[in-house]
């Protein structure tokens, strides 16, 4: 995969967070996620991943995202040379390490969004009554 120079200037300044948001992007999150059940072929991967979002991930978006991840040391790459080629990919260790936090993330979100719903509500009704009292 070639670096593109703003991401090569990025990662130098600050390499912590372009990990960072590699491993909680939209798409990222959810290839760690589904590869700590198993590895999965390319097409497999896509599929459980389009059923968790309700959106579908485009190849292209998939791949880059499969490939970001691997160049961080978090995905593993398997080319089988048969005929037709078969790719698995599967979490190394440092990947399974980032996929439970990430996951942990992920099931705090899950478990306190009624919380998070009464905030937002309350803080829209707040700006609402002030904006009407401007």
């Amino acid at each position: 995969m070639a670096v593109s120079k703003n991401a090569a200037d990025a990662e130098a300044v600050c390499p912590y967070r372009l990990v960072l948001e590699h491993v909680t992007s939209r798409w990222g999150v959810l290839v760690l996620i589904e590869l700590l059940e198993r590895p999965y072929r390319f097409s497999e991967l896509r599929r459980a991943i389009s059923g968790l979002g309700g959106r579908t991930v485009s190849e292209k978006m998939l791949t880059q995202t499969l490939q970001t991840l691997e160049r961080d040391g978090l995905v593993h790459r398997d080319a089988k040379p048969v005929i037709p080629p078969r790719v698995d990919y599967s979490l190394t260790g440092l990947g399974r390490e980032a996929a439970e936090q990430v996951r942990s993330l992920a099931q705090w979100t899950h478990d306190r969004m009624p919380a998070v719903a009464k905030a937002r509500q309350a803080y829209d009704e707040a700006r609402e009554i002030q904006s009407r009292a401007s």
